[in-house]
C-alpha cells in the first residue's frame, strides 16, 4: 500500500506512544584412554613406548618486526610511570630515526596489551614526529585500544585534543560506538551522540545516527535504541532503514512480541517494512520454536511469509536462507533440499551462504555423495572463491566428528586440489583423528606433508580410542593332567547327559501278521 503522507508519521512519532500488542505472542567425559606412538616422528623408535603418539598442534606466530618489537618493549617498561610527556620523551630519545606508519602503531597497540595509558605517551610521541601522518584511521586505533581496556576516561581525553578533533571522523565515530557498545554501556552510547558534535568536532547527522542505532540493535539495546529514535524524531527523521533495524533489535533479543508491536505502529504511522525486519521476525519465529516446540516450526514460519505476502514484501534469498539454516539446525534436511529445489518460484537463487549451509548439513546426515555433488554444484554456480580454507574446515570437522575419516581425507585432497593453504589447526585435526583410528602410518604421512609445505608443527600426543586399540591374542597354556576329582565329576556331567536325552520308544502295536 501506499505511504501516508510524512507529516501524518512526524505527528504520529512526536506525539505520546501507547504500546499496543498487534498480534498474540506465537510460540514463544573423555574416558582415559591408552595412547598409541608413532614409529618415526624425529626420534628412534625404540625411544617411544609402543603406546605413544606424537603430532603438531600449536600454531606459531609470525615473527613480528624488531622496529614493533622495540616500541612495545618500551612501552611495556615501566607501565607504572605513565605520565605522557616522559614516555614521549623516551621514545624520541630511541626512535627518531625511524617513519611510522598506520599498520606499525596497530601492530605495536597489539603487542601491548598491558602497557595501559602509557600508551597515551606513544600518542603524543606520534604527534610530536613531523614524519608521520596523523589520519582518521590511526585515532581509530587507538579508541580500540582503550575500549577494549574498558577505559573510556582515556578515550574521552584523547578525543578531547586538539590533533585528533582536528582528524576524527565516521571511523573514529564506528570505534568508539562499537566499544561502548560491546562494554554493554547503551546509555553512554546515546549520550556519546548527542555531545559528540559539541566535544570531539564529530558529524552529528542521520547517517551517525543510524551506526549508533545499529550498533546498538546488533547487542540487543533495541529499547534504548528505540527510544533514541522516538526522541530524535524532530532532528532526523527516521526511514525505512532504521524501522528496519529497530524491527531487527528486538528480534536479536527474542522479542517477537516487541517486534510485532512496534511493526504495527511503524505501518499505523504510514510507514512500510522492508524485506529485511520480515526476515528478522522470519529468523526470531524459527529460534522461538526450535526452542520450545520444533514441530510448529512449519506452521508459524508460513504465518510470517503469509504476512509478507499480504503487504506486497517478496522475498529474497535471505529470506531462503533464514528458513534453510533453520530446517537444517533441527536435521530436517531433506525439507531443506525441497525448499532449496523451489527458490526458483520465486525468482531467487541460492548463493554462497544457502550452498554451504545445506553441505554442511548433509555432512551431518552422513549424505556424502550428495554433499559432494553440491560441492561440485557450488562451484558451478560461481561460488567457489567461498569454498575458502574455513569453509573446508568445517567440513573436515563435521565429517572428523561423525567418524568418516576417509571421507575426510578425500575432501582434503579437494581442498589442496583447490588451491586453499590449510594450516596447523587443519592438520592438527585430521592427524588427532587418525590417531584415534590407531592409523599411525597415515597420520606419519600427513606430518610428513605438513613439513614439506612449511607449516610450522610441534609435537603433541594424541590418545586412541580404545575401539581402535588392537587386542593381545590370549596364550594358551599348556594342557595340565585331569585330576580323579575333575575326571569323576566330568564322568558324572556327561551320564547326565545321557539320560535326559534317552527316549523311550513306544511299544510294537499288537496285531497278526498278514497270511
Amino acid at each position: 500500500m501506499p505511504p501516508l503522507p510524512s507529516l501524518h508519521l512526524r505527528r504520529f512519532l512526536l506525539r505520546s506512544f501507547s504500546f499496543l500488542s498487534s498480534s498474540p505472542t506465537p510460540l514463544l567425559p573423555k574416558l582415559p584412554s591408552p595412547t598409541l606412538s608413532s614409529p618415526h616422528l624425529l626420534t628412534p623408535p625404540s625411544i617411544f613406548p609402543p603406546t605413544t603418539l606424537y603430532f603438531s598442534s600449536q600454531t606459531r606466530p609470525a615473527d613480528p618486526d624488531p622496529i614493533t618489537l622495540s616500541l612495545s618493549s618500551s612501552l611495556l617498561n615501566d607501565p607504572a610511570n605513565s605520565d605522557p610527556v616522559s614516555v614521549s620523551k623516551r621514545l624520541h630519545l630511541s626512535f627518531s630515526h625511524i617513519t611510522p606508519t598506520s599498520d606499525l602503531v596497530l601492530q605495536t597497540l597489539h603487542l601491548s596489551p598491558e602497557a595501559g595509558r602509557t600508551v597515551l605517551g606513544f600518542h603524543q610521541w606520534l604527534l610530536s614526529n613531523p614524519k608521520f601522518t596523523y589520519t582518521d584511521e590511526t585515532l581509530s586505533h587507538f579508541v580500540y585500544y582503550f575500549g577494549r581496556r574498558k577505559d573510556f576516561k582515556a578515550t574521552h581525553d584523547l578525543l578531547s585534543a586538539d590533533a585528533a578533533r582536528k582528524v576524527a571522523g565516521p571511523v573514529t565515530l564506528a570505534a568508539a560506538i562499537d566499544r561502548i557498545v560491546r562494554a554493554g554501556k547503551p546509555v553512554r552510547a546515546v549520550q556519546f551522540f548527542e555531545k559528540m558534535e559539541r566535544d570531539y568536532n564529530l558529524k552529528r547527522d542521520r547517517d551517525s545516527m543510524k551506526l549508533v542505532v545499529e550498533k546498538l540493535c546488533e547487542k540487543g539495546f533495541a529499547s534504548h535504541a528505540e527510544r533514541m529514535v522516538k526522541d530524535l524524531a524532530k532532528e532526523f527523521f527516521p526511514d525505512q532503514r532504521t524501522c528496519d533495524l529497530l524491527i531487527k533489535g528486538w528480534c536479536i533479543n527474542g522479542k517477537l512480541e516487541e517486534a510485532r508491536r512496534l511493526a504495527g505502529d511503524i505501518y499505523r504511522g504510514g510507514f512500510e517494512l522492508g524485506v529485511d525486519a520480515y526476515n528478522a521476525m522470519l529468523d526470531c519465529v524459527c529460534k522461538l520454536c526450535r526452542e520450545k516446540d520444533p514441530f510448529r516450526l512449519h506452521s508459524e514460519a508460513e504465518k510470517v511469509l503469509v504476512e509478507m505476502e499480504s503487504y506486497g514484501v517478496p522475498r529474497n534469498v535471505e529470506t531462503f536462507n533464514v528458513l534453510i539454516t533453520n530446517l537444517c539446525k533441527i536435521r530436517k534436511t531433506e525439507d531443506a533440499l525441497k525448499l532449496f529445489h523451489r527458490m526458483g518460484e520465486w525468482g531467487c537463487y541460492p548463493n554462497e551462504t544457502t550452498f554451504l549451509v545445506l553441505i554442511r548439513s548433509l555432512y551431518q546426515a552422513a549424505r556424502l555423495e550428495e554433499g559432494d555433488e553440491m560441492i561440485d554444484r557450488m562451484r558451478s554456480s560461481g561460488f567457489g572463491e567461498a569454498l575458502d580454507k574455513k569453509a573446508y574446515y568445517q567440513f573436515l570437522k563435521i565429517l572428523c566428528g561423525i567418524e568418516r575419516i576417509d571421507h575426510a581425507l578425500s575432501v582434503f585432497s579437494k581442498m589442496k586440489a583447490d588451491g586453499c593453504e590449510p594450516g596447523v589447526i587443519t592438520y592438527d585435526l585430521l592427524m588427532g583423528k587418525l590417531g584415534a583410528h590407531n592409523r599411525v602410518e597415515k597420520a606419519n604421512a600427513l606430518f610428513k606433508e605438513a613439513e614439506s609445505r612449511g607449516v610450522p608443527v610441534t609435537m603433541k600426543e594424541y590418545a586412541v580410542d580404545p575401539q581402535y586399540l588392537k587386542k593381545a591374542k590370549a596364550v594358551k597354556g599348556e594342557k595340565k593332567r585331569e585330576t580323579l576329582p575333575e575326571k569323576m565329576a566330568r564322568k558324572r556331567r556327561r551320564m547326565k547327559q545321557i539320560r535326559l536325552s534317552y527316549v523311550k520308544k513306544p511299544k510294537r502295536l499288537m496285531g497278526g501278521r498278514a497270511g
